[in-house]
């Protein structure tokens, strides 16, 4: 039983692996002074790129959870969100409102995939 670590820092690894099974670590926008569609849509584009690398896509994608800072940005989000999943493909999937790290942040995302 092997787990591979890949880009493991003091707090964190940004992808786990572990028997086909891809963890990847809360993922943020990369601008966070953009607005909650543009900060959702390249928080997701970091989700692809790391699938990528760890061997997989979001056809793959098992579960998602995601924290908005307020749900009133729930229907902004979900409407970046539901152009990203490919149809027929929706992962299970938990939103809540969270305090996140950074004031400037509006949305963050944990992701479990496996691999192609």
């Amino acid at each position: 039983m092997s787990i591979e670590r890949q880009e493991t820092k003091q707090r964190m690894s940004r992808i786990v692996k572990h028997n086909g099974t891809i963890y990847l670590c809360g993922q943020v926008a990369a601008d966070a002074t953009k607005d909650i569609t543009e900060q959702t849509q390249t928080m997701l584009d970091k989700v692809d790129e790391l699938l990528h690398r760890a061997g997989s896509d979001r056809k793959h994608i098992l579960s998602a959870t995601i924290y908005v800072k307020d749900m009133s940005y729930f229907a902004d989000m979900n409407t970046v969100w539901d152009a990203w999943v490919p149809e027929g493909y929706a992962p299970a999937r938990a939103c809540v409102a969270a305090k996140m790290a950074r004031e400037a942040l509006l949305v963050e995302i944990s992701v479990i995939a496996v691999e192609k």
